[in-house]
């Protein structure tokens, strides 16, 4: 069965700083995983034109969808539009549609800073935005969006049925009450029996203290899914 991959850069200063919290990154995995497209890596990165450029060029070339955040807004350290454009060697101007859209919206008050956000590179298709009308746009594999979590869901939207997906991956979630360093060996012997699911223990603090644990099992197969959780639950009973 076909693997389609994608990858996320979240671009933003005020990420890195802490002052800001990511959330589009969740909202873009599950969103993808329900076409059958698998988000492989996301990075977080700094408003640095040299720096977005070697990402994006490191990125595009590894998956079949790479997808941006933040940094094509209004202001002079928004600067992901002209660092794609020199990524993909193409001239970034002030595109006819994209300004009519600002102007409509914004009338006579719009003004230089607002048209900065028409800045698309040649080559480009418009992603719609129907919350603030600015657009993001989509270059060969690249989708450049907003960083600001509604509007990032609302060009995701948008964004969806275009995008060509392969399997969807099946989850299975099982409690377990085995500490992890007992789980350690016998969980590495069915992920081992395996190969075609991948399979994670994640503990979480439980309320009235101590640990617990989840596991997890995920495949693109159905079947060997299905197998995969026979085991792992004839573990938990064999450990009970």
């Amino acid at each position: 069965m076909k693997t389609v991959t994608a990858a996320i850069l979240v671009i933003g200063d005020e990420v890195l700083s802490g002052r800001t919290r990511d959330a589009n990154t969740q909202v873009l995995a599950k969103a993808l995983g329900a076409v059958g497209v698998q988000l492989r890596e996301a990075r977080a990165i700094a408003d640095d034109e040299d720096t977005i450029i070697e990402a994006l060029n490191a990125l595009r070339t590894r998956f079949d969808y790479v997808f941006t955040s933040g940094g094509i807004g209004p202001t002079h350290d928004d600067i992901t539009a002209e660092a794609v454009g020199k990524a993909f060697g193409a001239r970034v101007t002030i595109r006819e549609d994209a300004r009519a859209l600002l102007e409509n919206h914004y009338g006579d008050r719009i003004n230089e800073g607002r048209l900065r956000m028409a800045r698309i590179p040649d080559g480009a298709d418009l992603i719609d935005n129907p919350v603030s009308i600015a657009p993001g746009f989509r270059i060969e594999n690249v989708f450049v969006m907003a960083g600001v979590p509604r509007i990032f869901a609302v060009m995701l939207d948008a964004v969806l049925p275009t995008l060509e997906g392969g399997g969807v991956v099946g989850e299975v979630s099982l409690p377990c009450s085995v500490p992890e360093g007992e789980l350690s060996a016998p969980l590495g012997a069915v992920a081992d029996k395996h190969p075609k699911v991948s399979i994670g223990s994640y503990p979480r603090m439980k309320p009235e203290g101590g640990f617990a644990v989840t596991l997890v099992a995920r495949s693109v197969d159905a079947e060997a899914l299905a197998a995969a959780e026979a085991d792992l639950r004839a573990l938990l009973v064999e450990m009970a």
